[in-house]
């Protein structure tokens, strides 16, 4: 994939994420509307039938304000990711999904883990992290945007608040690490100009022939290969009466 195409924008960086989005509230306007209570279906770790809650468990919210918080990250990382990343943004969420949560349910605590919230980590962790390793000014910017945003959610990772899965966020944060690692190679590559090049010459430069060796301008250049004026040629032939 050429360069030029990273970051390119398509209809699907904003409508993936939305989709996302909608499917969240969609899924708590259910519970709510009919006296569901699906937190059931979370991650409950060391648990068979907890199990099911890998894949489930980012659907679920505990309430309107758990809700409202995981919305605007969600939405802001996962567009970012469909920006930059748009050629491994699905491997990115789906088995990210799949691995915070297995983690979740082997390191947690014997209790319900829902919310969306270990997804955001994985998104977090890895468009810093992958930034970093990239070494591509655009990708920089967006880890310490990243950082800017939502660097104090580092300290949710830690036991500090109770009734809050500090495992889920730790298990994002390990998997969207992992993740910066086993697709580094799958990044835009910076532009190379034409002085940066391992071949590049000084003395073969157009434009740095116009300057001496001291900076200063040179007005005139003589040409090293003076072209010929072209000629033209006319033949005619006489009209010659009978």
């Amino acid at each position: 994939m050429k360069h030029q195409e990273h970051f390119k924008f398509s209809t699907g960086v904003i409508a993936y994420p939305i989709f996302f989005v909608l499917t969240i509230w969609i899924v708590f306007w259910v519970e709510v509307r009919f006296g569901f209570n699906f937190s059931k279906y979370g991650v409950y770790p060391q648990s068979l039938k907890g199990l099911r809650g890998v894949i489930l468990s980012p659907f679920i919210h505990g309430d309107i304000q758990h809700l409202y918080h995981n919305t605007i990250p969600l939405f802001v990382l996962s567009t970012a990711l469909f920006y930059f990343y748009r050629a491994i943004a699905w491997k990115v969420i789906l088995f990210g999904i799949v691995l915070s949560g297995f983690l979740t349910w082997c390191i947690g605590r014997p209790s319900f883990h829902i919310g969306a919230s270990g997804l955001i980590y994985v998104l977090v962790s890895f468009t810093f992290f992958k930034g970093v390793f990239a070494k591509h000014y655009r990708l920089i910017a967006l880890s310490l945007m990243v950082v800017f945003l939502y660097g104090s959610m580092i300290w949710y990772t830690l036991p500090i608040e109770e009734g809050v899965s500090w495992e889920g966020h730790m298990s994002g944060l390990i998997t969207g690490l992992l993740f910066a690692f086993i697709f580094r190679k799958q990044v835009a590559k910076p532009k190379k100009y034409v002085w940066e090049q391992d071949n590049y010459n000084e003395d073969d430069d157009p434009f740095l022939k116009h300057f001496d060796e001291n900076g200063n301008f040179i007005e005139s250049v003589e040409p090293e290969i003076e072209q010929e004026q072209p000629t033209i040629n006319y033949n005619y032939k006489e009209n010659k009466k009978d």
